[in-house]
């Protein structure tokens, strides 16, 4: 599946309570199709004392959005940018590269044949 987000991009939300806000994608879980952006959907969590914790108490952290409530934030733009796939091809008709671009026209990334380890 061609995701139109990846892990470290800078995303906006786009719909619910948090709309308007803006982070980095921390982890993205494909098969429940939700997405953690830092600092957003911020929710408490009560944790017992540990070891590694022995405060324990009300701990906070970052609760997955779902992954069609966000967009890539354009650098031409600085905002949230619908995004489409281009695909270069060589003379044989095999994928070259792919690209992520906004409708502006900047590249998000760009992924070789070399980067996903086809010789």
């Amino acid at each position: 599946m061609a995701a139109h987000i990846r892990k470290n991009d800078t995303v906006e939300v786009i719909a619910g309570d948090h709309r308007g806000a803006r982070g980095k994608i921390l982890r993205i879980d494909f098969s429940r199709g939700v997405v953690v952006v830092e600092g957003v959907n911020l929710v408490y969590r009560h944790v017992r004392p540990t070891r590694r914790n022995p405060q324990g108490g009300r701990v906070q952290k970052e609760a997955p959005i779902h992954i069609s409530n966000v967009l890539p934030v354009d650098p031409t733009e600085g905002r949230g940018a619908r995004i489409h796939f281009e695909v270069e091809k060589n003379e044989a008709g095999r994928v070259v590269t792919k690209r992520r671009m906004s409708r502006a026209g900047a590249s998000l990334h760009v992924l070789s044949r070399a980067e996903r380890g086809a010789g």
